[in-house]
């Protein structure tokens, strides 16, 4: 089995003295672990980071065993964020949640182009905190569990969308939801459009929004908690008042 295909790494290990198991989103092919030689090396190490964009060379005798690979470096990579520790922390709490939610082998284009958009707002300190929520809607989506926002689940009006219900996924209007405020979610206007602003407030509401339907849907019928880089970032968000 070989191809040739996209990919972003998301996480790496010493494999042996010299070698590396590094595990990649690919964009036609899904998640792939491969036995990458050398990758240890001093040489390697920078390209083997959370968040690196490389082109893939993928190479296996046995399509259901471990294969190699060989990996070419795209761009900067998470170099060009050195100076900005809280934009690192953003790439590798998705790269995280994406490690451990996507399944092994199995296309998610729509996971690939998540991904991607995040690493392109990562410069861009005001609005990468906002993108990381619609990373992790987009990652719902693709996996089979999007959310619907289109709507009021109750009285079917597409204005003032406020809330969502946090059982079904489904947008809740504010006179829908008013009286069951208090066990609603809430929605902010920037997850219903680009357009749509971001004040105070809102990367936390959305954050608590993806974190829920994440543990309801993903991590918490394989038994696991939310991935700890992820909660780290939310702290560091939170510290740096960005939330």
């Amino acid at each position: 089995m070989e191809f040739e295909d996209d990919a972003y790494v998301l996480s790496a290990r010493a494999h042996g003295e010299t070698g590396a198991i590094v595990e990649l989103l690919t964009a036609r092919h899904g998640k792939y672990a491969a036995h990458v030689a050398g990758g240890a090396s001093r040489r390697m190490k920078p390209f083997l980071q959370a968040g690196a964009r490389v082109i893939l060379q993928y190479r296996s005798r046995m399509s259901d065993q471990l294969g190699s690979a060989a990996l070419e470096p795209v761009g900067e990579g998470p170099s060009a964020l050195f100076d900005d520790p809280l934009a690192l922390a953003g790439l590798s709490a998705a790269a995280a949640v994406a490690a451990a939610a996507l399944p092994e082998r199995e296309p998610h284009p729509g996971a690939f182009l998540a991904f991607e958009a995040l690493t392109q707002s990562l410069l861009a300190p005001d609005i990468w905190p906002a993108i990381f929520v619609r990373f992790e809607a987009g990652l719902l989506q693709d996996l089979g569990f999007g959310l619907d926002l289109s709507k009021c689940a109750s009285t079917g009006a597409v204005d003032d969308l406020i809330y969502v219900s946090p059982r079904t996924g489904r947008a809740v209007s504010r006179t829908a939801g008013e009286p069951y405020k208090d066990r609603l979610l809430a929605l902010p206007p920037f997850m219903l459009s680009s357009q749509g602003g971001l004040a105070e407030g809102d990367v936390r509401a959305g954050l608590d929004l993806t974190a829920h339907f994440l543990e309801l849907f993903v991590f918490g019928p394989l038994n696991r908690p939310l991935p700890p880089a992820r909660v780290w970032l939310v702290d560091r968000l939170n510290e740096a008042d960005r939330l």
